[in-house]
């Protein structure tokens, strides 16, 4: 008799990777520190019309997919009817076998939807009429669909301006999980974008009620904003970045640059340099000040695709892998603000895994003994959350630094249906520890590696957050 595809053993490839998993991971809470669900939808309990309204839109990685088979845009992105657009995903899916999207969407169907059917053409439209079905009852509200996964805390991703009503909403009306913000400044960065980083510091003058005449000035709106944050709970910041700038600069450098920019005047390459390295010391001196935690995403090549940026805008799969030298700039940044003694907490995260052994051994130079696992190497990361990029970034922190210590998996995600993730890292990381207990690699002391399992998948986390 054929097993169905997602039974009990998936992903655990013997009896004490089981073990590890069933006792000690499954049944914990998540707290997912980092996603990019919009806050409204929680705390107006939102309801989806149907599953492609939950599922398929903005979701970028099946739009890749979907594009590479040939797919029409029309079935994508376009003007298709709901219903159209599922069924061409169901007809990609079985060419999806190897990549993760294969794995995560008979997950995401089974856990959420009790679905145990592989999703094909023959099979889609009962499995796309009986999840309807079932995201038309209360169940199926964003807030139940949350609780369902056991989501105890998640935090997210907020750019400055941001009003942070909803999650105020959600702090007066506690509905059976935490929900904070995270302060993004991206925008505040892109100094050689002239009209758009004009454009954010008027919207950020009239949100402070100040008038930005020079640099200082800047600097203590985002502050104000910074207050803002903290007042509602925030406690990570993130930055998303190709790489981490640190060069020298001078006051009067960054000063008369920023005045160059008021003038509307671009920068050269050297001033845009120094000032975004200035910008950044000074957003992490506040996350210092203040305890947070802050968070660097490195690496991603973004819009490469200018003819497609064009038509469909950012953030819709046309980003990749960038080659851009990490450590030394990297190494400058860190190291100046713990001369001072402001280093802050701190997540790294690679999406190039050339990097894994940089950024790897890079956070144990800023290791103060002040808390355990004061600076972390993030957990695989968009191109690299997946069952191959997760494995080698637990090798190389397991190898160089101390997995112990991890914060363990995020879902990064813009989906409510992907918290079936935590689970996908959970028995993975149980399946790589138990058959290194089978290979005599690791004593099979329950109590001992059962504990780490805890405190990857969970414990860790609530302690560096200060859930």
């Amino acid at each position: 008799m054929v097993k169905p595809f997602l039974n009990r053993s998936f992903l655990l490839q013997n009896a004490v990777s089981e073990r590890l998993y069933f006792d000690y991971a499954k049944s914990l809470p998540i707290i997912d520190y980092h996603n990019h669900l919009p806050p409204r939808e929680i705390a107006e309990n939102h309801q989806f019309k149907n599953l492609t309204e939950i599922w398929l839109k903005g979701d970028h990685y099946k739009w890749r997919a979907m594009r590479t088979l040939g797919i029409e845009e029309k079935y994508i992105t376009g003007d298709a009817t709901d219903e159209e657009k599922f069924l061409k995903w169901a007809e990609a899916t079985p060419h999806t076998l190897r990549n993760p999207l294969y794995h995560w969407t008979h997950l995401e169907l089974n856990r959420y939807f009790g679905v145990d059917q592989l999703l094909n053409p023959q099979t889609a439209p009962k499995i796309y009429e009986e999840a309807n079905q079932q995201l038309q009852s209360p169940a199926c509200r964003t807030q139940s669909l949350l609780k369902k996964m056991k989501v105890e805390v998640l935090c997210t991703t907020d750019d400055p301006l941001d009003d942070l009503s909803y999650h105020q909403q959600m702090a007066e009306q506690d509905p059976g999980f935490k929900v904070f913000p995270t302060w993004r400044p991206d925008h505040a960065l892109k100094v050689e974008n002239v009209p758009g980083f004009l454009d954010y510091l008027s919207k950020l003058a009239e949100l402070t009620q100040t008038e930005i005449s020079n640099l200082d000035d800047f600097l203590n709106a985002l502050q104000t904003r910074h207050d803002y944050f903290a007042d509602h709970g925030c406690r990570l910041s993130d930055r998303g970045l190709t790489q981490v700038v640190s060069q020298p600069y001078t006051g009067d450098e960054v000063d008369a640059s920023f005045l160059r920019l008021l003038q509307g005047q671009a920068l050269n390459h050297d001033q845009t340099l120094k000032l975004k390295s200035h910008i950044l010391l000074e957003l992490a001196r506040m996350d210092h000040a203040k305890g947070w935690v802050q968070q660097y995403h490195l690496g991603a090549m973004r819009n490469t695709n200018s003819r497609q940026f064009n038509s469909l805008g950012p953030d819709t799969g046309f980003d990749s892998i960038g080659d851009f030298p990490q450590g030394q700039s990297l190494g400058r940044f860190l190291d100046k603000l713990d001369q001072s003694d402001q280093l802050t907490k701190t997540i790294l995260y690679n999406l190039n895994p050339a990097d894994n052994e940089i950024l790897a051994s890079m956070i144990g130079n800023f290791n103060d003994g002040s808390f355990k696992g004061k600076m972390q190497f993030g957990s695989g990361w968009w191109f690299l959350d997946q069952l191959d990029g997760m494995q080698k970034q637990l090798n190389a922190l397991s190898h160089i630094g101390l997995l112990s210590c991890f914060v363990g998996m995020l879902t990064d995600s813009r989906s409510f249906l992907s918290f079936p993730r935590h689970e996908y890292f959970r028995r993975l990381l149980c399946n790589l520890l138990g058959t290194e207990i089978q290979q005599g690699l690791i004593p099979e002391d329950y109590d001992m590696v059962g504990s780490l399992v805890q405190n990857v998948c969970y414990h860790n986390a609530k302690e560096y957050f200060g859930f």
